[in-house]
């Protein structure tokens, strides 16, 4: 089984991370580039960073041993119906060399996968956005929220973003001193925390910056709550609180109350120790005692293992999960 490899790709709108596995665990070669989201660059752009990450994974295999691949990538329904955007990244593929077939995920079951091989079970992906999955036998069945920053993804860093500016101009109504969050936000957006004598003048100030980015930016300031929260900031902590009892909420729309099958926790807002993790594990923990909960781990190497796990040799899918998807550190 070590003659084959299998590709795994993690695509998002910031990176783009390919992988190549042999089927004994051995890391072949990794390739990373620039975003490869078709509907943030689109399609031409995606597919030319696809092709730069598969090249340096490449660099040192040859592209025949690849028997198959999957790419993650959210929005997947959007690209399998665009026709456009499906041959831009067919044509990638075959610029890499490659002659396999490869099949599109949607992310949620990417980072689902580099958590736990269990087939049944739900993901939990806060990051810009935020979505909960339920998912059967390794495909992805009901979700909840997804619905963009427009109409959805409660608790998320473009809600934490937006809900951090609205505490801020309540503060400015009010003619109140902003706290040490309002401050920051201020000085992000702004460039000084000074308050003009007239603070609606401050408000308006804060206003325009708003609108003169693209809406989706404001989940940039989503690390600003998240750094003052550690500090126990309290407009911080209370925007925490909030977000994490959203995305419980979303979770609870698809799971059934007492489920005991796994949850995985993923996206940048929810991986690794910080204070949204931290409290939606607790609000998990509360509703659903018995199941255990899982961060994401390496969403390349999980894709690599969902390409692999139909292939005829493979008779154990678990082992070969743990072989081929490192633990999250």
């Amino acid at each position: 089984m070590s003659d084959t490899v299998v590709l795994g790709l993690d695509v998002g709108g910031t990176s783009t991370r390919a992988t190549a596995l042999s089927l004994d665990g051995t890391r072949l070669g990794a390739g990373r580039a620039g975003g490869g989201n078709p509907t943030s660059h689109g399609a031409e752009r995606a597919a030319a960073e696809l092709l730069a990450a598969l090249r340096a994974a490449l660099a040192d295999v040859d592209p025949g041993r690849v028997r198959t691949g999957v790419i993650g990538l959210a929005g997947a329904g959007r690209l399998l119906a665009d026709p456009h955007g499906r041959d831009a990244f067919d044509s990638a593929w075959a610029q890499a060399g490659l002659r396999c077939p490869y099949a599109v995920h949607g992310d949620a079951l990417v980072a689902y996968a580099s958590g736990t091989a269990a087939p049944d079970g739900t993901v939990l992906v806060a990051g810009t956005g935020a979505i909960a999955a339920q998912v059967r036998d390794l495909r992805l069945d009901r979700t909840a929220d997804g619905h963009g920053w427009l109409l959805g993804d409660a608790g998320s860093g473009f809600w934490l973003g937006r809900e951090a500016v609205r505490r801020l101009l309540t503060d400015l109504d009010r003619a109140d001193t902003p706290g040490e969050l309002g401050r920051l936000v201020l000085a992000e957006l702004t460039g000084t925390t000074e308050v003009h004598a007239r603070p609606r003048a401050t408000a308006g100030a804060v206003v325009q910056a708003v609108t003169r980015r693209q809406p989706v930016e404001l989940a940039r300031l989503a690390p600003l709550v998240v750094s003052a929260a550690r500090e126990g900031e309290p407009t911080a902590v209370a925007l925490i609180a909030e977000a994490a009892a959203l995305l419980a909420e979303s979770v609870c729309r698809i799971r059934p109350p007492g489920a005991t099958d796994p949850v995985v926790l993923g996206g940048g807002l929810l991986t690794g120790d910080t204070p949204l993790a931290g409290a939606v594990r607790a609000e998990l923990a509360e509703r659903w005692p018995g199941a255990p909960l899982h961060g994401a781990g390496d969403g390349a190497a999980a894709a690599a293992w969902l390409a692999a796990r139909d292939l005829p040799e493979v008779t154990d899918p678990a082992a070969l999960h743990a072989r081929l998807v490192p633990p999250p550190t």
